[in-house]
């Protein structure tokens, strides 16, 4: 039964890699799990909370022509509608990607913190410039919710606070690997080539973590993943939820790159037509730690959407 499983996995990883090259933070679905675990979260804790978001996300200027058609083409009940709006709201900025120019924010996504393992350097007081951060965009959504902006600016920025919460979590969010084969870093693993099996396609580290965890973008995929997620890493059990600033959350990330995803510097990357082989244990090591990203992240979420929403 373990083999059957963990064969389905890595055969469903890479119909991922092959049909969606594009690598984002986690990928769509995960970030709706994000935003599924802080609505559960909040319909037990604060559910006003949940109906200010809601009111605010049905200001936005996508709710109108994009969102209230699919759900009234999904036939979603009402009791799913609220849940399935904070699913769109965690998924938007990645949905606008090459679309709308005016929403489009490239470099929010991430901060490159410099891991340099072969200089003895992991630094998070210095990061490859890039523009805008993520940590800089965080903080200008939240002045939007709370200054006098129209509510469907609002909206807006509460879409990119819902995202932007799911990417810090991401590993390779915070991370630039710069070494003689990436001097100019390997832009979150983008470049850092590898391969699932020996009989898999060459795709690259950002990829394999980005969809690591789930595929299909259903309501009832995404909703059975939040559930689970809350099962298995419980409030109780994450103590760094104490901790509400997005700029340690990127330094827990920052670690959790150079500890897990690069493995202290001990994972080898291939070259651009030959992506070197994952360690046998490197799946069933990282993926719980992907796992407790995810949870932390939609509890965090939560919390966030008290603090700046809450009654």
């Amino acid at each position: 039964m373990f083999f059957r499983q963990v064969t389905g996995w890595l055969c469903l990883t890479l119909a991922l890699f092959s049909s969606n090259p594009s690598a984002y933070g986690w990928n769509k679905p995960t970030h709706m799990a994000i935003g599924a675990i802080a609505y559960h979260d909040l319909q037990s804790a604060s559910p006003q909370t949940v109906d200010r978001v809601v009111t605010l996300l049905r200001q936005h200027p996508y709710y109108q022509r994009q969102w209230l058609p699919l759900m009234d083409s999904l036939q979603l009940p009402a009791t799913q509608r609220d849940e399935y709006l904070f699913m769109l709201a965690a998924r938007w900025p990645d949905d606008i990607r090459n679309r709308d120019p005016y929403h489009d924010k490239p470099n929010w996504h991430f901060i490159n913190y410099i891991y340099a393992p072969k200089q003895g350097m992991a630094r998070t007081d210095t990061t490859l410039a890039t523009g805008e951060t993520i940590l800089q965009a965080y903080a200008q959504n939240r002045q939007i919710l709370a200054s006098p902006a129209p509510d469907s600016a609002k909206a807006v920025a509460l879409c990119w606070l819902f995202h932007l919460t799911g990417d810090v979590h991401m590993p390779l969010h915070t991370t630039a690997l710069v070494d003689p084969q990436f001097p100019q870093g390997d832009k979150g693993g983008n470049l850092f080539r590898i391969k699932v099996m020996m009989s898999s396609p060459t795709s690259n580290l950002h990829s394999f973590w980005d969809g690591m965890l789930l595929h299909a973008d259903t309501y009832a995929s995404v909703d059975s993943m939040a559930v689970g997620e809350q099962r298995d890493f419980a409030r109780k059990q994450l103590p760094q939820l104490g901790n509400p600033d997005v700029t340690a959350w990127s330094k827990e990330s920052f670690q959790l790159a150079q500890d897990n995803a690069y493995r202290s510097n001990t994972l080898q990357p291939g070259t651009a037509q030959e992506g070197s082989l994952l360690p046998p244990d490197y799946v069933a090591t990282v993926r719980p730690i992907a796992q407790r990203q995810v949870a932390l992240a939609g509890y965090r979420l939560a919390d966030e959407l008290v603090t700046d929403l809450g009654s």
